[in-house]
C-alpha cells in the first residue's frame, strides 16, 4: 500500500513563508493498492495537484472516500482536471454516510452561484457504489470505518492490506464526545497496531481552552492514544491554519521527547504535503 499527503492543512488554504515546509493545502490523501486501485480520501485544496498528476500518468479510474462534508474537505473537488475528462470513472463510495449523502455534498458544489460549471456538464462518468457504515473494500484493500467525534458527524478510516494498517483519523475530538462520536477506548482499539496513524493533533493544550466542541484534539491527546494503540508511527495531521513550520517543529519535537522519555520508540512527525509511505 502506498500513501501520499497532498494536503494535510486544517480548516482554510494558507501561503508564505512560514508555513513551506509543511504546505498549506487542505486535506487530501491518495491511496494506492497492490491491486493498482487508486483511492482519494477527501477533496480539500490539495487534489487540485493530484489532479494534475494523474492527468500526466493517463489514469482513467479514481475510487473516491469522504471522511465529512465541511468545506475545507470539499473545496478543491471542482478543480480536479479528471471531472473534464470523458475518459474518467469517477467511483463515489458512499461514505461516510450511506444512501445519497454524498450525491448530495457533490452535487451541492457545483450549484449557481458557487460555481460556474455545472454538476450536469462534468464529462467524466460518476458512479455512486456502497461503502460505509459497514466493512468494505477496494480492490485488495480493506477498509473499515469508524464515526468521528466531530460537529455533524463523519467517518475516520482503517485501511488494511497484506497484514499491513494505515489509520486516518482527522477532524476528531478526543477531549469531547460529540453526539456521534465514540469512546476513547473505541478508538483505541481501532488504532491498536496500526503500522501507520494520521490523527487530528491541531491544538496545544492551552489552545483547546478556548476550541472545546469545535471537533479537533490537542497534539498531547493523540500522542497519548497513540502510544496506548501501540502504533508503530504517528503522524499529527489537520496542522493549525496559523501554525508556522518552526512553532510544529517544535511540537514535533516536545511529542518525541515525551515518548523517549517513557521508554516508547514511536516514530512520530507532523504530515506535510507530498509525504510518502509504503506500508
Amino acid at each position: 500500500m502506498y500513501i501520499k499527503c497532498w494536503g494535510s492543512r486544517g480548516s482554510i488554504p494558507v501561503s508564505g513563508r512560514e508555513f513551506q515546509k509543511y504546505g498549506g493545502d487542505t486535506t487530501c490523501i491518495e491511496i494506492r493498492t497492490k491491486s493498482d486501485d487508486l483511492i482519494i480520501v477527501d477533496a480539500g485544496t490539495g487534489i487540485r495537484r493530484l489532479g494534475t498528476q494523474l492527468m500526466k500518468e493517463q489514469r482513467s479510474v479514481f475510487n473516491f472516500i469522504f471522511t465529512h462534508s465541511h468545506w475545507d474537505h470539499l473545496m478543491g473537488f471542482p478543480f480536479f482536471k479528471p471531472l473534464y475528462d470523458k475518459t474518467s470513472q469517477i467511483l463515489m463510495h458512499r461514505c461516510p454516510f450511506p444512501g445519497k449523502y454524498v450525491e448530495t455534498i457533490v452535487t451541492k458544489l457545483m450549484l449557481p452561484p458557487h460555481f460556474p460549471i455545472r454538476y450536469s456538464d462534468l464529462k467524466a462518468s460518476i458512479y455512486y457504489k456502497d461503502g460505509c457504515p459497514k466493512t468494505f473494500s477496494i480492490g485488495s484493500v480493506t477498509i473499515e470505518p469508524i464515526a468521528l467525534s466531530h460537529p455533524n458527524g463523519g467517518c475516520g478510516y482503517r485501511f488494511e492490506e497484506d497484514g499491513k494498517a494505515f489509520v486516518f483519523l482527522t477532524d476528531n475530538e478526543l477531549g469531547y464526545t460529540h453526539a456521534s462520536g465514540r469512546t476513547l477506548k473505541d478508538y483505541e482499539a481501532f488504532c491498536r497496531g496500526a503500522d501507520l496513524l494520521f490523527h487530528d493533533g491541531e491544538f496545544t493544550p492551552d489552545e483547546y481552552i478556548a476550541s472545546t466542541e469545535w471537533g479537533h484534539s490537542t497534539y498531547t491527546d493523540t500522542l497519548a492514544l497513540a502510544l496506548r494503540a501501540g502504533v508503530r508511527r504517528l503522524g499529527l495531521f489537520h496542522i493549525n491554519q496559523d501554525r508556522s513550520d518552526d512553532a510544529m517543529d517544535a511540537i514535533v519535537e516536545t511529542c518525541r521527547e515525551e515518548i523517549s522519555g517513557n521508554g516508547h520508540n514511536m516514530d512520530c512527525f507532523a504530515v506535510a504535503r507530498d509525504m510518502e509511505f509504503e506500508l
